[in-house]
C-alpha cells in the first residue's frame, strides 16, 4: 500500500516558475498550454507555480475540496479510489503532459500519488477557470483532453473486462506503449515505474498472478524483461493477439 503522507512541496510551498519556463518545457506540445501562443503564455505563467513530490507521496486526496489543478511535467502519478470495503482500487496512471482535475468539480474524485519523483505545474482552479473564459482555445484544449481521458477510461474498462489475467496484462502493456508513442518515445521498450502491486491493483489481480503473467508472456517470446522497470515488446503483433483487442 502506498505511503499516505501528504505531499511535500519544495520550499514548503508552491514555488513560482521562472519566466519563459513554458516555452522550454519538455511537454509543451502535449500539455494544456499547447493551446496558447508564446505571447499568451505569460498569462498562464502568472498563475502558475511548481510542485515537486517524492515517490509514494500523496498530492491530492479523494473527497478533498478542489482548490488547485495540475499538469504533470515529469514522473508519473497513480490515481486511486477507496472501495466500500476499504480496499484501494487503482483506476489509472498519469504521464507527463496529462492534466489532473479535468472531470472534477467541487472535490477531487480520486486520490493522486506519485509513482516516482514527480514535478507538476500547479494552478488555482478559480484562476484557471478565469483563463479558460479569457482564451477560448484553452477551453477547447481542456475539452479535448477530457475526451481523451474518457477514451482512456473506456480502454481501462476493456482491460478489466478481459477474462484471462495474461490478456489483462497484455492489454495494459499495449495501452502504456501507445501512450508512450504519443510522447514520441519508442513503443518497443515500455517503462513501468509502478510496482507489481500497483499493476495488480489496477488489473484487479493478485501480485502472484501478475508475476506469473509476465513470466508467461516472456516464455512465449512476446516480451523481454529488460530491467526491473523496463519491458521490451519483442513481438507487437503477438502481444496484440494475446490481448485480443484493438485500442482506438
Amino acid at each position: 500500500m502506498a505511503d499516505s503522507r501528504h505531499a511535500f512541496v519544495t520550499d514548503f510551498g508552491h514555488r513560482r516558475r521562472a519566466c519563459g519556463a513554458c516555452t522550454e518545457c519538455d511537454v509543451r506540445d502535449l500539455a494544456v498550454c499547447a493551446a496558447l501562443d508564446e505571447d499568451e503564455l505569460s498569462a498562464l505563467e502568472s498563475i502558475m507555480s511548481t510542485v515537486t513530490i517524492e515517490a509514494n507521496t500523496v498530492l491530492v486526496t479523494e473527497g478533498d475540496p478542489l482548490k488547485r489543478v495540475y499538469t504533470l511535467t515529469a514522473g508519473m502519478l497513480r490515481l486511486s479510489t477507496l472501495l466500500p470495503d476499504g480496499r484501494r482500487q487503482i483506476v489509472g496512471f498519469l504521464m507527463p503532459g496529462d492534466f489532473l482535475g479535468l472531470a472534477d468539480e467541487d472535490t477531487y474524485s480520486q486520490t493522486a500519488e506519485a509513482v516516482a519523483p514527480s514535478r507538476l505545474c500547479s494552478f488555482q482552479s478559480a484562476r484557471m477557470s478565469e483563463l479558460v473564459e479569457r482564451f477560448p482555445r484553452l477551453k477547447d484544449r481542456l475539452h479535448g483532453m477530457t475526451r481523451q481521458a474518457l477514451r482512456q477510461a473506456r480502454d481501462s474498462q476493456i482491460i478489466l473486462g478481459r477474462l484471462a489475467p495474461v490478456e489483462k496484462l497484455a492489454s495494459f502493456l499495449i495501452a502504456i506503449a501507445r501512450r508512450a508513442e504519443a510522447r514520441e518515445k519508442t513503443a518497443d521498450v515500455v517503462a513501468l515505474p509502478m510496482t507489481r502491486i500497483d499493476i495488480a491493483d489496477y488489473l484487479g489481480l493478485t501480485i502472484e498472478t501478475v508475476s506469473r503473467s509476465f513470466t508467461k508472456l516472456k516464455a512465449q517470446g512476446v516480451i523481454r524483461l529488460a530491467a526491473p522497470h523496463l519491458v521490451e515488446i519483442v513481438d507487437r503483433r503477438a502481444l496484440e493477439a494475446v490481448a485480443g483487442i484493438a485500442f482506438s
